[in-house]
């Protein structure tokens, strides 16, 4: 049975994640990971998160989850979604700077539309453009809609790292990938099929 640690750092509504994994992959056993010793045995792991990154990479500190996150990270199918985009990369600007976990090469920068009628936190449905083909965009089209909540967005240093772009008044990248990781800025869970599609896509993801 394939098990799928959802690490729980104290912030953010994990159980619609838990609850959206269960649903696409009934047989899979989905548990909360609160220590580092559930994120090690787990076969595969998700990164969920809402709030604030300085709260975040602090509370992985705190937990004493972020030694095992940085391993799995090095080895198991890891899947990031919205903070677990952005703590991926070297420095973010909110907080008034915040070192993250330095994974991916590039930064995460404040939206600063001129378009008065581009608000932020850039909030609903937009499109994900695939910039190249990846095992979880299978049976996802072209230009598909995901649902957003974020006021911060990526800027990958290796366009190769960036397997998906959204535009919101500037291109950003909204799903990233290397090896074992794929990380995505909008929520799968609530993204209705195409989400749950690359939630089902995660979990039987082969890296072999």
């Amino acid at each position: 049975m394939t098990t799928v640690a959802v690490i729980d750092y104290g912030m953010g509504n994990l159980r619609s994640v838990c609850k959206a994994i269960e649903h696409v992959a009934p047989k899979a056993r989905v548990s909360l990971a609160t220590s580092s010793d559930d994120v090690r045995r787990a076969d595969r792991v998700v990164f969920p998160g809402q709030g604030a990154i300085g709260g975040c990479i602090a509370a992985l500190a705190q937990n004493g989850l972020r030694e095992a996150v940085e391993a799995a990270l090095r080895a198991k199918p890891f899947l990031g979604i919205c903070l677990g985009l952005q703590a991926l990369y070297g420095e973010s600007e909110e907080g008034g700077g915040t070192r993250c976990l330095d994974v991916l090469p590039g930064s995460v920068k404040r939206f600063a539309p001129t378009d008065p009628a581009l608000k932020v936190p850039h909030m609903g449905w937009n499109q994900v453009h695939q910039q190249r083909a990846h095992p979880l965009w299978r049976g996802i089209e072209q230009d598909t809609r995901f649902y957003f909540v974020h006021s911060y967005y990526v800027a990958s240093a290796n366009p190769e790292d960036a397997v998906g772009m959204t535009n919101y008044g500037i291109p950003f990248t909204a799903a990233a990938a290397r090896d074992n990781i794929f990380a995505v800025q909008f929520h799968p869970e609530k993204s209705q099929h195409a989400g749950l599609r690359l939630l089902e896509n995660f979990v039987s993801w082969n890296l072999n």
